[in-house]
């Protein structure tokens, strides 16, 4: 949640996601508020690997894991999950080298590691979350995890492969695997940074 009143958040994390069992990694780097829910840290996490949330997701942090409070959705452990919608980062991420997992997608597992990197003071002017760096083109839904992606990736490069046509029709000739652009997920951000100024004007 954005700070009230006109005055800006003790910190800014700076954030490392990384895609588990990809090589090369894909990754982002993302600012985003000390104050910032879980629940909204999905959100933006969404945005950032260009996902489109069809699917449950949970965090696991140390041994307590946060989501939608369904036992039968827990994840690495048998307990059942917090919800996230009113845990604050600050709180399960406490500083530099803090870190947990989120997982999107039980089906699929994609599994990206939480790294909180650097701790910000946060810049007058600057619009929250961003997007500040990156590796590679996120891997699209529903393809079957990082083993069917490699599988995927193997397929549209190779023209010879039994399901070249096939996969390169459901994905679209115009997907780059080593594309990366921040601007374009900076700009699906946006109406969360609008918020985020909007809240810093004085009332």
């Amino acid at each position: 949640m954005p700070p009230e009143n006109g005055t800006l958040p003790i910190e800014i994390y700076q954030l490392k996601a990384t895609l588990k069992d990809t090589r090369p990694p894909i990754w982002r780097s993302l600012l985003v508020p000390s104050d910032f829910t879980l629940s909204q840290l999905h959100g933006v996490l969404q945005v950032a690997m260009g996902w489109e949330d069809r699917h449950l997701h949970e965090f696991q942090i140390g041994d307590q894991n946060f989501g939608i409070p369904d036992p039968e959705a827990s994840f690495m452990a048998a307990c059942t999950a917090v919800s996230d919608k009113r845990i604050r980062l600050s709180k399960v991420l406490p500083g530099v080298g803090a870190k947990g997992w989120y997982l999107y997608d039980f089906g699929d597992e994609w599994v990206l590691r939480i790294v909180v990197e650097k701790v910000l003071a946060p810049e007058p002017g600057a619009a929250y979350p961003a997007c500040i760096g990156g590796r590679l083109n996120s891997p699209p839904e529903d393809c079957g995890g990082t083993y069917g992606y490699h599988n995927l990736l193997e397929a549209i490069k190779d023209p010879e492969h039994d399901q070249h046509e096939l996969l390169v029709e459901w994905i679209g000739e115009a997907f780059d695997p080593d594309q990366f652009l921040p601007e374009k997920i900076n700009r699906k951000l946006a109406p969360a940074q609008r918020r985020w100024l909007k809240k810093l004007k004085p009332v």
